[in-house]
């Protein structure tokens, strides 16, 4: 009797282990599809990341999206306040919020660190000094990975051209009858009662608010002929502080 309780108790533990063993094959089993699934879903997601990080990468502006981009853009990007520092010293710029399409170009540039590295190429005493250009291909090259376009004038928004008054260039020939404005590049009048004759002609979209006297500086800065520094004024960089 002893015998076959023995032989039946072996063969319960026998079993039960066995059984064990099957449950701890199966979670096993479950455990390691459960990976494949989370290395499957982690993949996927990566290779969408890259796929958009492409894609930022290859889009350009044009002067048919050009405006419905900044129109969106200026929706979400809200900032409007820069920080220019300067191979003279640093000044701030505020970004009026009136001209929208032009406050968001310039915010737009800057996070796209176009401006870092170009020059104040151009400077007319007590008048205006005016920078975002070079005489480097690599500007040029940045450019073209932004993408060519214009931006129409936004002149009737009641700002003027006082001292201070940061605005967009533009070409002044039959070619261009509309006043359309080269995005990358901007002035800053200096004189001392402002140029009002450039008000309804060229759209004044910031004004200096802290630094005018290191404005001043560049705009003393001697020049050729041709109203280039003979020392390059480098725009180090453009930060934005709020």
């Amino acid at each position: 009797m002893q015998y076959y309780t023995v032989r039946a108790f072996t063969i319960l533990l026998l079993f039960i282990l066995s059984a064990c063993g099957n449950s701890s094959k199966k979670e096993k089993g479950t455990s390691r599809e459960k990976t494949k699934d989370t290395v499957k879903i982690d993949s996927a997601a990566i290779k969408k990341a890259q796929k958009e990080k492409e894609e930022e990468k290859r889009f350009v502006l044009t002067e048919d999206n050009a405006i419905p981009f900044l129109f969106e853009y200026q929706k979400e990007h809200k900032e409007h306040k820069v920080r220019i520092r300067t191979s003279k010293g640093s000044f701030v710029i505020d970004l009026y919020e009136k001209t929208p399409y032009h406050r968001a170009n310039f915010i737009y540039l800057t996070k796209k660190e176009y401006f870092n590295g170009t020059y104040f190429h151009r400077v007319v005493k007590d008048f205006i000094i005016q920078g975002g250009n070079t005489d480097m291909v690599s500007t040029a090259k940045r450019r073209d990975s932004i993408g060519f376009y214009l931006l129409p004038p936004d002149t009737r928004k009641g700002y003027t051209h006082s001292r201070g008054t940061v605005s967009m260039p533009s070409s002044d020939d039959v070619a261009n009858p509309h006043k359309l404005a080269s995005p990358y590049e901007f002035f800053i009048v200096t004189a001392k009662n402002g140029a009002h004759h450039l008000d309804g002609k060229y759209t004044a979209f910031g004004k200096v608010v802290s630094g005018m006297d290191v404005v001043d500086k560049i705009n003393n800065v001697p020049t050729g002929d041709d109203e280039w520094p003979l020392t390059n004024v480098v725009i180090k960089s453009v930060e934005i502080i709020e």
